[in-house]
């Protein structure tokens, strides 16, 4: 669970110049995490894995001569000089897509240009010389539980270990990737083992992904070099996370805190990645230690978590709990079984693979909603795909199949998209709570996804994203892709799902200054009790930055955070998670209702960016999103909310049709500079201008602020709101009533952009030309 910090500047220390450790404090916005340049704002910063990203080898170059952001200010009319494709090879510079990962927000720059043949459609290819070699294990009976022969097994196979070097020679980014794990094992070599810290409730899970992380680099280096110094180093810290090292390392009885069973998971795939991938060069005495720890504190823990019903630490595996909690114990549990499966005297290992296999098809894999949504949130769909991905990923190299756990559910294809069209320029539309920290967490399951789907466009997404560097990547990828992800992907995304319904509208997918709006409805109740009280809530990016943004998590260490979401609960009593914690409408100054059940209707212009990477927004390109939201309110016999797009994707319009008995606030979160005056409101952000106004009511309707904290007639929460520094409230008050809200956004583009002001047509109304001038 997430850490808690005084301030912005704590967390995790910066190691060596151009690698930091990403915090995720959860503290104010949730954005990308600090370390390109100073920000002149108070964002939190959010990285995705907690991994250093030190950018090495061939790519260095390009990387130091790209650190400003991109130059163009307009989402449709950006060109700079940026270097153009190379022909076939659709080589950049290094030969890599993105010229630089460590923009402000550590998003990709990609370069400007208007070449349409730089960037083919996303495709595999026939290119025998980039392709895998085939895997000579295929068990007789792919029903039967049958263990491959040679070492390693588990998601990096000795066929591919000997093909790697190979392919790394020919490949940019393999060859990228290779450099920045070896500078990330040398930096963590030369770090104390992990030190034990019990985070409360949270447990020890920053210990454990920590550990996982250290190990999975230190054996990748170790195969790729024979350097033996990389397997004394594993061996110091699998003695210290054992209890073995040179300071205390948790309780004799329970080292890896079982009552918190995600600690036991992580530190039993650890241990198994351990054991497996250096299986050659251990000693009989460290093997047999190995196996002994992973029995007495893994294996054992996770028999009693399924048969020993008095027991609370098996909770996770109730049918029913679609969420990383499913994934990442069963998926932890099955790698370590399978790595040490012959070599266990206790017999667990197999009893394990009895269980948690089919367990996880009926709950883990059933996590996405048929639209590709994962139910809890956006940032947790990084915990619960990695661990799926690593167990699918496992049993298909250590025995020749997944068991149906890549096809069980027949929507998890649909996930890539869910997280592609969740991603904005500056950063994800991060609902919810967003986690504790990642370390070898990321989103490299995609490109697992992409070839096991058959769908390049996700791999190719996030090869050029900060976290893809890690040894998942280098056997995941397969270099035999090619193409742009981005060619003739639509711009808009409706996922209609009831759980969550939200839409994803943007005007590019390759400016970091594009205009991206995104608006959830969908119901309070079922995502494993780590969702707001948020039907309506939008976030906004636009020239670079994000205008509107979430608070993220509350106190996870408070013993009632997660105990119930019922309309009562305890976890509804913090700001961040309260109904006026959002962007969205708050009445009565009351939280919407736990039972909400919105309706939606939404369009698209269906407009697709092409190869290049200049995206040519037509002026009739629009969408829309619109939700009645009436069954999220008390007190209020309808509310219903619209967002859409206008004048070419410039122009964002939110309008609100609201009858309410009691009185009527409009919210939205953000770290801008605000200045007022009357109907309008001024944002100033990291150098760039929004204009936000009011077009109707044209009676008694103004902006005013407040600083992001709880309204003095809240009931207190069991433990104290988070601070939220630099973050302002921009509001509309208005009392009981009937009424049309319009606030139109009019971002100030440095372009010769003229804005429009929209007709005024009630929600009911919306077509994709109902707004035309």
């Amino acid at each position: 669970m997430a850490t808690q910090y005084d301030n912005l500047n704590n967390g995790h220390q910066v190691y060596g110049s151009g690698g930091a450790y990403y915090n995720e404090s959860s503290q104010g916005f949730i954005t990308p995490a600090k370390h390109a340049k100073k920000r002149t704002s108070n964002w939190i910063k959010f990285g995705i894995p907690v991994l250093l990203l030190v950018i090495a080898g061939g790519v260095v170059g390009a990387i130091l001569a790209t650190r400003k952001k991109s130059s163009s200010s307009s989402s449709s009319s950006s060109s700079s000089s940026g270097s153009s494709g190379s022909g076939s090879n659709e080589k950049i510079g290094s030969g890599r897509f993105a010229t630089a990962t460590n923009s402000e927000f550590m998003m990709p720059i990609y370069p400007s240009t208007t070449d349409t043949a730089a960037f083919s459609s996303p495709t595999f290819t026939s290119n025998n010389a980039l392709a895998w070699p085939s895997d000579s294990f295929a068990p007789s009976n792919p029903d039967v539980l049958t263990t491959r022969p040679d070492r390693p097994r588990l998601i990096a196979p000795a066929y591919k270990w000997a093909a790697l070097p190979s392919l790394i020679a020919q490949d940019p980014y393999l060859s990228a990737w290779n450099d920045t794990i070896f500078l990330n094992a040398t930096q963590y070599y030369n770090l104390p083992p992990v030190a034990y810290v019990m985070d409360g409730p949270s447990g020890i899970l920053d210990n454990a992904r920590e550990v996982k992380m250290r190990i999975k680099a230190f054996a990748y280096v170790y195969r790729m070099t024979n350097d033996t110094k990389w397997v004394d180093r594993t061996w110091a810290e699998l003695q210290n996370a054992a209890g073995n090292g040179t300071t205390p390392f948790g309780p004799d009885d329970d080292k890896w805190n079982s009552a918190h069973f995600l600690d036991t998971a992580e530190f039993s795939a650890a241990f198994g990645i351990a054991y497996d991938w250096l299986y050659d060069i251990w000693q009989p005495e460290q093997k047999s230690k190995i196996i002994s720890t992973l029995i007495t504190y893994g294996l054992e823990p996770g028999i009693q978590a399924y048969t020993n019903a008095t027991v609370y630490t098996g909770w996770w595996k109730s049918n029913g709990t679609l969420g990383n909690w499913n994934c990442v114990c069963n998926g932890g549990l099955t790698m370590a079984s399978l790595a040490i499966l012959e070599d266990d005297w206790s017999g667990l290992a197999k009893q394990l693979l009895a269980l948690t296999v089919d367990n996880a098809k009926q709950n883990c894999a059933m996590a996405p909603s048929d639209d590709g949504t994962w139910a809890e949130t956006a940032n947790y769909w990084y915990f619960g795909t990695t661990a799926h991905a690593e167990m699918a990923s496992s049993l298909m190299t250590a025995t020749g199949s997944h068991y149906g756990l890549l096809d069980v559910n027949p929507n998890f294809a649909n996930t890539g998209d869910f997280h592609m069209y969740v991603t904005g320029p500056t950063s994800l539309f991060n609902w919810g709570d967003h986690g504790p920290n990642k370390f070898s967490t990321t989103a490299n399951s995609m490109i697992f996804y992409a070839e096991q789907f058959k769908q390049p466009q996700y791999a190719l997404f996030q090869r050029d994203q900060r976290d893809a560097p890690e040894p998942w990547s280098m056997f995941w990828y397969d270099a035999t892709i090619k193409g742009a992800f981005w060619n003739g992907k639509a711009l808009d995304h409706f996922f209609d799902n009831g759980l969550d319904q939200w839409s994803s509208m943007r005007s590019s997918w390759t400016d970091n200054n594009a205009l991206y709006v995104a608006m959830k409805a969908g119901k309070n109740l079922g995502h494993q009790t780590h969702n707001d009280l948020d039907v309506g809530d939008f976030v906004l990016d636009a020239m670079g930055t994000r205008w509107a943004g979430e608070l993220g998590s509350a106190d996870y260490r408070a013993p009632t955070y997660f105990s119930s979401d019922i309309q009562t609960a305890d976890r509804w009593k913090w700001y961040r998670k309260m109904t006026e914690g959002q962007n969205t409408i708050l009445i009565g100054q009351t939280n919407q209702d736990v039972n909400a059940a919105p309706t939606i209707k939404h369009d698209s212009s269906g407009t697709t960016q092409g190869s290049s990477t200049v995206m040519d927004v037509p002026k009739d390109s629009t969408a829309f999103f619109t939700t009645d939201m009436t069954s999220a309110y008390f007190n209020a016999p309808s509310v219903k909310r619209g967002v859409r797009l206008l004048n070419g994707r410039k122009q964002v319009l939110i309008q609100d049709e609201i009858n309410s008995s009691q009185p009527v606030m409009w919210r939205m979160h953000t770290n801008a500079t605000v200045s007022l005056s009357g109907t309008s409101a001024t944002l100033t952000l990291d150098g760039q201008t929004m204009q936000v106004s009011i077009l109707s009511p044209s009676d008694g309707a103004t902006f005013s602020t407040s600083a992001a904290k709880r309204l003095d007639s809240d009931v207190v929460p069991p433990t104290p709101d988070q601070d939220n520094p630099g973050v302002t409230v921009l509001i509309v008050s208005l009392p009981a009533g009937t009424y049309n809200l319009q606030v139109l956004f009019n971002p100030q583009w440095k372009d010769s952009t003229t804005f429009v002001t929209p007709p005024s047509v009630d929600l009911d109304n919306w077509t994709l030309r109902s707004h035309d001038s």
